[in-house]
């Protein structure tokens, strides 16, 4: 696609990243994941050459729109989100496999149009029958779907199924989702994608544990204090009332990308970096995490407050939401991995909405040294060892060691080893939808979910939430733009430790 010098070990990179022939039909294409995410990233994949030279796009959605239509509204969703610059060739190339087909849902006959829109792009860019289904759709209209597709399944060519969260509402619907699944299609052909794995700072965790050998023998309760994870938003909930009432944000943000990054610091070593192996170690955590009792959880509220200088409203203020609303845009708990590794070390997660910053970090704190000799010398800026790994933004990792300040006396603080990706790599970061879309194409699911996992995520969410039936929250309890509620800084003040701050 697009013409650059490529050296021999990037070309064959690249060429066993290319997925074969394919078509890809998005679901729900009028919406804002396609616009500011899908097709963007596909784009990026197009001015990388990677994706097919056989590949075709077919949007489905229930608008009416011509293909020329389709065509345009994705161009300008290209130019105004991609990361990378607009090229007209690249454009071009991209936009000749592109088709729109209107679909209810429901509708037989939307069906059967779909169908023939993909029996054309078979025969004119040669795709073999082979296809990947983006639900980029509300839950209710997955299932219907899935039987849609299985019914007019085809003998020739393989299907794959990419699945964006929330994958069901409880355990019950998860396992009811994940029933449906395996009576049409096999585990191998379903991706369940959580956007959070496809960060480079993500992968980077086990490339920094298992590809490095001063790190791995340290990574346990014998040195580490306890961890931290902060997913902070400072938005609130962008319009998404509806959903947003039902889910609030243990089923948003805590039951999928917080639990994946606990699974992903906790996780032993795999055997090797194949999809099954990698997922087999996350499942181990996910099946060891003790169920939290009700002192160690804690919710909240935002009320009216300041970010950025600027006043927002109470989430109860926020149009389409119960002025007596008892959804939670905050969680923060203190959870513990039962197992010989983590035994007795707390990992403290925390997320909300309406935070001062947005920010994605895991901290691992480790234990003071036992002895120090200089204690006298040592200014009361001097703090333990940190390992803090930044997922968003300014991705990158620092290490807080003690240094000596320079003078003839002996006096030590605290400073930070930084690894920036900006700096370092002088390139931009893929966006996590570009690797997870292009995985999807070959069939690698190592950073997708598997049934199990989520089975698991979803059964430790019930727990919590049924405690929390039992009694109502005062709520609203913290201002918009601070960290939560009083109560998530006395969970750690209870074990004589504190959030990080910075």
């Amino acid at each position: 696609m697009i013409a650059t010098e490529q050296n021999p070990l990037l070309e064959g990179l690249m060429i066993r990243r290319r997925p074969p022939p394919c078509v890809l039909v998005i679901f729900g294409a009028s919406g804002d994941l396609t616009q500011r995410k899908l097709m963007p990233a596909l784009y990026s994949l197009a001015y990388r050459r990677l994706l097919p030279e056989r590949f075709a796009i077919v949007g489905a959605a229930r608008s009416r729109e011509t293909d020329d239509e389709f065509r345009e509204r994705m161009k300008d969703a290209v130019q105004r989100f991609a990361r990378d610059p607009f090229r007209q060739d690249v454009w071009d190339e991209l936009a000749a496999g592109m088709r729109y087909s209107a679909l209810e849902f429901d509708d037989d006959a939307g069906e059967d149009e779909l169908t023939k829109v993909l029996h054309e792009v078979d025969a004119d860019r040669g795709t073999l029958g082979n296809r990947v289904y983006y639900f980029a759709v509300p839950p209710s209209a997955i299932e219907m779907l899935i039987r849609k597709i299985a019914e007019r399944r085809q003998n020739e060519g393989w299907a794959r199924l990419i699945i964006e969260k929330p994958f069901g509402y409880d355990l019950a619907s998860a396992r009811h989702l994940n029933e449906l699944i395996r009576e049409h299609f096999d585990e191998s052909e379903v991706f369940r994608i959580d956007h959070y794995l496809g960060k480079e700072t993500v992968q980077n965790m086990l490339a920094l544990r298992f590809a490095n050998g001063i790190f791995e023998p340290i990574w346990n309760r014998q040195f580490i204090d306890h961890v931290q994870i902060t997913v902070a938003e400072s938005i609130g909930i962008e319009g998404r009332a509806a959903f947003y009432e039902r889910a609030g944000a243990i089923r948003d943000i805590f039951q999928n990308h917080l639990l994946q990054l606990v699974a992903i610091t906790a996780m032993e070593p795999p055997i090797d970096f194949t999809a099954d192996s990698v997922r087999n170690e996350k499942v181990k955590v996910l099946r060891s995490l003790h169920t939290p009792g009700p002192k160690s959880v804690v919710r909240g509220q935002y009320g009216r407050g300041f970010i950025e200088g600027e006043e927002v409203p109470a989430y109860r203020e926020e149009d389409g939401v119960d002025p007596s609303s008892e959804t939670e845009t905050f969680v923060a708990a203190k959870l513990f991995v039962d197992n010989w590794r983590w035994a007795d070390t707390p990992l403290y997660v925390r997320m909300g909405k309406r935070l001062p910053r947005r920010e994605t970090t895991i901290a691992i704190q480790f234990k003071r040294a036992p002895h120090p000799p200089f204690a006298e010398a040592a200014s009361e800026g001097l703090r333990p060892n940190v390992l803090l790994i930044h997922v968003q933004p300014n991705e990158g990792m620092s290490l807080a060691i003690g240094a000596k300040v320079p003078g003839l006396g002996m006096s030590i603080r605290t400073v930070h080893m930084d690894f920036l990706y900006g700096s370092t790599f002088r390139e931009g970061l893929p966006e996590a939808y570009e690797r997870l879309v292009l995985d999807a194409m070959i069939g690698d699911a190592t950073l997708f979910t598997r049934s199990d996992e989520i089975e698991e995520q979803w059964a430790l969410v019930d727990a919590i939430t049924a405690a929390w039936k039992r009694d109502r929250p005062s709520f609203p309890n913290y201002a918009a733009g601070t960290w939560g509620p009083p109560s998530a800084d006395e969970l750690l003040h209870r074990d004589g430790r504190s959030w990080r701050r910075h």
